[in-house]
């Protein structure tokens, strides 16, 4: 855990250097793209852990790229790697024959979800009332692939998220996300399944994947070089 710690603030360290080197007053402009990168912490919850996703937390790191359609809606594009970890012996729940089951695993997602802010997200077009900061709500569709042990495992997924961003500069946004991702697959423990001798099915006794990010985010691409506000 302090490993992870240690990591995590590097790596948070590293993204606010960056965003030192872009300084700008806020304008009346608006961009069409963002893109950024962000790291945290890794959770699960499966046949190993079915109490607490964070037990055992592990390492994640994501970079992201988005379409912003307005000042609400956005569509994102998100490639993610965790590392994932599970013991049964530290929890109640035994599987038959009073057996324990523990693994480590990496994982690899590609995620494609819908971005609603909940007030208008921006710096600058003062008549639109933009706001510097909004919470924000994400759901989409997308795929995991999973290694432990020698083993490979796929699986779709479905992908949900609730975060928080706030703008630094005109172009430059921090943001903090939960994210929990539905797999329909019961590969990410390693590839195990029916340890309760219940068959798994496209639907029942698959696992889930969580992280929580905190990440740093460019816009870029002038969505106009010159608008006018008309009322």
């Amino acid at each position: 855990m302090k490993t992870l710690l240690r990591h995590t603030r590097l790596c948070l360290m590293l993204l606010l250097t960056a965003a030192s080197a872009f300084g700008a007053h806020a304008q009346d402009e608006s961009y069409k793209f963002d893109l950024g990168a962000g790291v945290g912490m890794s959770g699960y919850l499966g046949d190993v852990n079915q109490v607490n996703m964070f037990r055992n937390p592990g390492f994640a790191a994501q970079i992201g790229f988005r379409y912003l359609f307005d000042t609400r809606w956005a569509l994102r594009t998100a490639v993610t790697t965790a590392g994932l970890k599970g013991n049964s012996a530290q929890f109640k729940n035994k599987f038959p024959g009073l057996a324990d089951y523990s693994f480590t695993s990496q994982i690899y997602s590609l995620d494609v979800r819908g971005e609603f802010n909940f007030l208008p997200y921006g710096i600058g077009e003062t008549f639109k009332r933009l706001k510097r900061w909004t919470p924000y709500i994400a759901a989409g569709i997308g795929g995991v692939l999973s290694a432990s042990g020698g083993k490979t495992s796929g699986a779709l997924e479905i992908p949900l998220a609730v975060g928080m961003k706030f703008k630094l500069r005109e172009r430059l946004n921090l943001a903090a996300e939960f994210s929990m991702a539905k797999t329909f697959g019961d590969g990410l423990d390693g590839n195990i399944s029916d340890l309760q001798g219940i068959k798994s099915d496209f639907i029942k006794n698959t696992d889930w994947h969580s992280a929580l990010l905190v990440s740093l985010t460019y816009e870029f691409g002038k969505r106009c070089e010159t608008c006018h506000y008309k009322d």
